[in-house]
């Protein structure tokens, strides 16, 4: 489990529930990915949660294997960054300008 008040990222997802409903605002207190159902969790001081479904996520913006692997990359390495991506930003921009995909001509 990641600690989520020592990584920087932590003002951008303290907002995040009023953001995705009109909620109440609560600090984020743990962020980490779940293996056993392929999910980044977000866990908040009210006791409130969020969980990410990162095959759906994959399936609906990577077009590539090597789009895939930098978004495995993230979940593995920076679920909070993924997190902050998925939420607030926007992932196909970001894995359009960090993945150099060339197609083998026929």
């Amino acid at each position: 489990m990641i600690p989520a008040n020592n990584h920087p990222e932590i003002d951008c997802l303290i907002h995040l529930k009023k953001h995705l409903g009109g909620m109440t605002m609560s600090k984020l207190i743990s962020c980490q990915f779940n293996i056993d159902t392929a999910c980044v969790e977000l866990v908040f001081d009210d006791g409130g949660q969020i969980s990410i479904d990162c095959t759906a996520v994959e399936n609906e913006v990577a077009d590539n294997r090597f789009q895939r692997s930098e978004m495995d990359y993230l979940i593995y390495n920076d679920p909070l960054a993924y997190a902050d991506l998925v939420l607030n930003g926007d992932p196909e921009a970001y894995l359009n300008a960090v993945t150099d995909y060339k197609p083998l001509d026929s």
